[in-house]
Parts: C-alpha cells; structure tokens; sequence
C-alpha cells in the first residue's frame, strides 16, 4: 500500500492503457479492500492482457471461462463483464476524442482541487458533484460499474484530485 501511495497514487496519468487499467482496477475493487486488488494486480495484467483495450474488446466466452476460473483475479462474472464490455465503450471515447486523456480533460475542470491545509481523513469525500457527472456521462456511453464512488476513487488514483492529506509528502497545499 505505502509503495502505491508514493509511487502511484495521485499521480498524474495520461496513457490509454493506465487509464484503461485503473478504471477497471476500481470496478473490481467495489465492495473489497483496495489491498485484494493490489496483490492481484500482476495476476489482473497477465489475465486481461496488460489491460490492451483492443485486445480486451474481443474476448469472447472462452476467454469469459478463463476469467472466471483464474485465481489470481477477483472471480466476478458480472465485474469480467463490465470489463469486457468496458474495453469497447473506452476505445469508443478515445476515438472519438483522440484518447482517454483528452476526453477526461473535457469533462474535468481543468487543475486538480488540493484539501485544505487543516483536512483530516474525515475530508476526504467519497464523491463529488464532478464524479456524479462523469459517472453519468460514462454510463451513458455505455460503461458499467462506473458509479460515482468508483469513479472519484478512479479521479483520485490517477490525478484528476488531489486528496493527499496536509502531513503528506505528496501534499501540495
């Protein structure tokens, strides 16, 4: 956890395939420890193809058998699914808008919002009106498991916001 925070967590990312990753990440995610997710992380790569959207999209029930019988990842028919079907809405969007990256920027304002010099853990939000938004809009596009929970974790993991607390190192009050 410590070596995510520092290394990952909050930290800007722009690439389609690590976006691609951590939004699907956070859809397993929902309902478990973070800590689950990141000790299958290997084993989420090597199982959804380092996460290759393209790749991702043209799994079909073999591949669905395989993920349900692969242990190394979080066994959930209807979280494989939304991610299967996750990988087709998300390559829709980055054609539409060039890439991911951009099409975020055009929902987002435009720089992260920094907690307050005095914030405690207790004001760090589960949700904002900004991920309202977004979810709705993924949703529309056809996105599932994208709630507004899910999707402020997604902002917060790659850099949309900026919730590191006052005492941490990567806080930039």
């Amino acid at each position: 956890m410590v070596a995510y925070h520092d290394g990952e967590w909050g930290v800007p990312v722009s690439g389609d395939r690590e976006l691609f990753e951590r939004l699907a990440l956070e859809g397993f995610q929902a309902g478990l420890a973070w800590i689950t997710i990141l000790r299958k992380r290997e084993g989420f790569r090597r199982a959804f193809d380092d996460f290759d959207p393209g790749r991702v999209t043209s799994y079909d029930d073999s591949d669905r058998a395989r993920l349900l019988a692969d242990a190394s990842i979080v066994r959930n028919r209807a979280k494989i699914d939304a991610t299967i079907g996750n990988a087709a809405a998300f390559l829709a969007v980055a054609a539409e808008c060039g890439n991911f990256a951009t099409y975020l920027a055009g929902q987002l304002p435009r720089s992260a919002p920094t907690l307050p010099a005095d914030a405690t853990w207790a004001d760090v939000p589960a949700s904002t009106a900004e991920s309202d938004g977004l979810a709705a809009d993924l949703r529309r596009r056809g996105f599932r498991f994208v709630g507004t929970t899910i999707i402020y974790a997604f902002m917060q993991s790659v850099g949309l916001v900026d919730d590191h607390l006052p005492f941490c190192f990567r806080y930039r009050g």
